[in-house]
């Protein structure tokens, strides 16, 4: 029986069994090696053949975006719309055969977006080429799911189970659990919370059906069993995930508005060119970026080129990036303040700004390393 099969009757044993107290411990136990045999059949074969052509795409810019979705959702109208970049687009499925980048000029920063060819039901398995769609898609920083808003919630969960499958979380952060591996000494379980989903025993079970009889364990926050599974399996991508609805031009305005208030969603027309704005505002707040602005000594600021930096970037990150430019690092704090640091002489205690004589620096002058940079700070 080979991998695939063995995954299939996993599943339909999972579907057939009720969920109860008594069999928490079984289905934890299926649950174990329906994970483990889906790492086995994302290994790549000694006899595989090369990645595919416009599959291995260089990652540029200051963040990138995956765009995924079924066959004729309007991917590739969408890449075209808000960059340059001219991709193929028809009436019939299947229009884009490889991933085409392109670029999104925004506030400052490049955008790197990826149109990947659509993937169809199955693809976790290898179906199409559903496996290079998601190896790429696992090394953005967000992923676009478009999904065709005619056609309700079922492309939504589909999409959802195939990336899940595959080891992607979109939407959630990883468990707080501390796990390590051990020589010796037996399993040690602890929990600094009271667990409702899991307990010492199926946790037990759990690692030796990965030949695991020596670790620790510690709960910081209530998990369920997939969780821990995740955190062993330790090749997991959390990233956050943005559901676009696109063809809202032929549904009723009581659907747009509800598909508008899901979480995590956004609804637009390709065809018509609506709501692109608000989309590009939302990709902006989740890929968490912010715009830093430097100012050569003796000069005025220069608007134009500005440093992007993830959010909760401190000085002695505006710092780095600023190496070998000549400037000297300022940042516009909250209250109107103005902290400033010759980026070649940056300590890690507060020091005043340059320019001021020592022992006169006015209050709220005065900043360190460690001081977190707000957005358009210069």
């Amino acid at each position: 029986m080979g991998i695939l099969e063995k995954i299939s009757e996993i599943e339909k044993e999972i579907a057939r069994t009720q969920k109860n107290k008594a069999t928490e411990y079984h289905l934890g136990l299926l649950k174990a090696k329906l994970a483990k045999y889906r790492a086995q059949l994302l290994e790549p074969s000694k006899s595989s053949s090369s990645k595919g052509e416009g599959f291995d795409v260089m990652k540029s810019g200051d963040a990138r975006v995956a765009l995924i979705g079924f066959p004729s959702v309007g991917k590739s109208t969408f890449l075209s719309l808000i960059t340059s970049t001219a991709s193929e687009a028809a009436s019939y499925e299947f229009t884009t055969l490889t991933c085409i980048p392109g670029v999104i000029e925004y506030k400052g920063a490049n955008i790197q977006l990826l149109d990947l060819p659509g993937i169809i039901e199955g693809a976790a398995q290898g179906k199409g080429r559903g496996r290079q769609v998601i190896a790429v898609a696992r090394t953005a920083d967000v992923v676009i799911m478009m999904l065709d808003a005619t056609k309700g919630e079922v492309q939504r969960s589909l999409l959802e189970k195939e990336l899940g499958s595959v080891g992607i979380r979109l939407n959630k952060h990883k468990p707080n659990i501390y796990f390590k591996p051990k020589k010796g000494g037996g399993i040690s379980f602890n929990s600094t919370v009271t667990l409702t989903q899991c307990s010492e025993k199926l946790v037990q079970l759990i690692l030796h059906e990965y030949k695991i009889f020596n670790a620790e364990v510690l709960f910081r926050e209530d998990c369920s069993p997939d969780e821990f599974i995740d955190v062993i399996m330790g090749n997991r991508v959390y990233m956050p995930c943005l559901y676009v609805y696109n063809k809202i031009d032929q549904i009723s305005m009581e659907e747009v508005d509800r598909l508008a208030r899901k979480p995590d969603s956004v609804v637009i027309s390709c065809g018509m060119k609506l709501n692109l704005d608000y989309l590009l505002e939302m990709l902006w707040e989740y890929l968490a970026l912010t715009c830093i602005y430097t100012k050569k000594r003796g000069q005025r600021p220069d608007f134009t080129d500005a440093i992007i930096l993830r959010k909760g970037a401190s000085v002695e990150h505006v710092k780095t990036a600023s190496v070998g430019t000549g400037v000297c690092v300022s940042v516009l704090v909250p209250a109107g303040s103005v902290l400033s640091c010759g980026h070649a002489s940056l300590v890690t205690q507060r020091r005043p700004r340059s320019g001021w004589p020592p022992g006169n620096v006015p209050v709220g002058l005065m900043s360190g390393l460690r001081h977190l940079v707000s957005a358009q700070g210069l």
